[in-house]
Order: C-alpha cells, then structure tokens, then sequence
C-alpha cells in the first residue's frame, strides 16, 4: 500500500501524485479513453503531416511555412506531453504519477504552451511586414533572422517554464497527493500545497497576464495594419487571397488565446476542476487537433502541395 493513503503526508517527502482525472465508472472511462484516442490520433497525424509536407515541398520553403511547421512541431508536443499518460490512466485503476514524473510533464506542458504563445504573435509579425512592406521582406525575415525569432519564442517558453517548475514544485505538498485533474497542471498542484501560495497565484498572473497581452498585442495592431493595407487595395483577387491566408490564422490566435486567458489569466473565470478539465482538453487537444485542418483546409498552397505529394507517392 502506498505511504500516501492513510492521510499522515507530512511525515515523509512526497514521492508520488495520483491523478484522479475525469470522474465515472468503467465504462465511462473507456469511453473516454476511445474519444480522447481518437482526437489525439488526429493531432498527431495532422501535425505530423504538415511537419513532412513542409519539409519536403519546395514550394513551402518560405517564412510563412517555417513558422507553421514550427508550430506544428509544438502542438505536437503539446498533446504528446499530456496524452500518453492521460490515455494509460484511463485503462488503469492506480493513476499514479511520480513526483519526478509530475514535475517533468509539468515543466513541458508549461514549457510548449508558451511557446506557442510566442510563435503565434511572430506568425502575426511575419505576416505584417510580408503584407505591408512586401519590398523590405526579403532582407526583413531572411532565413537567419527567422531562426532567432523561432529560437526567442522557445527561449520564452524556457524562462517561463523553469520559474513555474521552481516555484510550484518548492512548496510543501502535505495535505494530499491526489490530483484533481488528468495532468500536472499548476491551478489543482497549488490546491494541494500546505503553505502560503500567494507569491505563486501572484506570479503565475503575473506572466500569463504579461504573455497573454503582450502577445494578443502584437497580434492586434499587425492585423490592424494588415486590414488597413487591405482594405487599400484595388484587386479584388488580391484581398480575397490575403483576407484568405489571414483568415487562418485570426482563426487559431482567437481559439488559443481565449482558452488560455480564460483558464490562467483572469481569476475565478474557471468556477469548478471539472470546467478546468474541459477548458484544458479545449486547449491541449482540441486546439492541435485543429489547427492542421484550419491552415490546410483554407490555404491552397497547402492543398495544392498535398495533391503534389499524393501524385508523387502514387506514380512511385
């Protein structure tokens, strides 16, 4: 039996956390299990594939899809942090998590979540200067430049993660080791800490809220200047094609950063753990599952480099 169970936690360090996950009986849960096998399916086939495609269509061979394979690359992970446990605990009656283990996913989860933060304001930049400095885009994002800005966004994500990991992970867990949730995730770890935890909510806030806005900014005023060029133009074709590949991504900053300001950047939004669990599959499932199909689906490069590739793999 494990030490943890007979309540008396303080007498010995935390070696382990139990995710108690969704509530239901068996038969719930493999329900669950076969819905959330399924999405994660889709999320990794469709990131994957657009990884691949953009890898080895020349034709992508472009800021735009450099980005867009980046961000592929970390709703992969995204999902793959959090799923493979999520989807075995499902399956298993223990549901335990080392203490190690718990901190490592913690530490990734946080760590890719900002990231793709990050990367969705440079995908926003990258399109305002290709938009309305088209002579200057070149020089503007050239391959090297590209690579810093991807690299900020990681490095970004990096800084974050560590201080959350540092800050959430040093507090007395004496209370309990159950977890109120299907992963390690901050807002049910605190729940369970047997020490002040102002300064963590404080900080925690603190960056979301300083990520968040600092990112929806520079979304915000590089499409405000992208419609403003728009709207300028004589070409109908022209719009409709710009509005087209804009469309795209509006679409995925707009699912993303409502989720996730709902979740961590405004207090009290999340009124239950269960809502919390729903809100977190929305962002960490939901959300890479979808964004393949919305960049694919909308964008004809994309299409048109997947009949290239279909063609090909056919005539072989």
């Amino acid at each position: 039996m494990s030490p943890y169970r007979d309540g008396n936690l303080s007498e010995m360090p935390l070696q382990e956390f139990v995710l108690d996950g969704f509530e239901g009986g068996p038969q719930t849960q493999a329900l669950l299990f076969a819905l959330f096998l399924a999405l994660y399916m889709v999320a990794v086939l469709g990131n994957l594939t657009m990884i691949v495609l953009i890898t080895l269509d020349a034709r992508l061979h472009s800021p735009m899809y450099f980005f867009l394979k980046n961000l592929s690359f970390v709703d992969f992970c995204y999902s793959s942090v959090i799923y493979p446990k999520a989807l075995a605990n499902f399956l298993s009656s223990s549901k335990v998590i080392t203490f190690a283990g718990c901190a490592t996913q913690f530490f990734f989860f946080s760590m890719v979540g900002t990231t793709e933060a990050f990367l969705l304001a440079v995908m926003a930049y990258d399109r305002f200067v290709a938009i309305c400095s088209p002579l200057r885009y070149p020089i503007s994002m050239r391959p090297s430049v590209c690579a810093r800005l991807v690299l900020g966004t990681y490095c970004g994500g990096f800084f974050n993660s560590i201080l959350q990991t540092i800050l959430t992970f040093s507090l007395p867990f004496c209370s309990s080791n159950h977890i109120d949730h299907f992963f390690c995730d901050v807002l049910p770890l605190l729940k369970l800490a047997c020490a002040d935890t102002t300064i963590n909510e404080l900080v925690m806030f603190g960056l979301c809220g300083l990520i968040i806005v600092g990112t929806t900014l520079v979304v915000l005023i590089s499409y405000g200047y992208i419609t403003g060029t728009i709207l300028r133009m004589r070409s109908g074709g022209g719009r409709h094609k710009l509005f087209s590949t804009c469309c795209s991504h509006m679409t995925a900053v707009s699912i993303y950063y409502g989720t996730v300001f709902v979740m961590y950047a405004q207090p009290g939004a999340v009124e239950s753990m269960e809502q919390g669990k729903v809100v977190s599959v929305f962002y960490t499932l939901v959300i890479p599952m979808l964004n393949p199909l919305i960049y694919s689906l909308r964008n004809k490069e994309v299409k048109d480099a997947l009949q290239r590739l279909g063609q090909k793999h056919t005539a072989t």
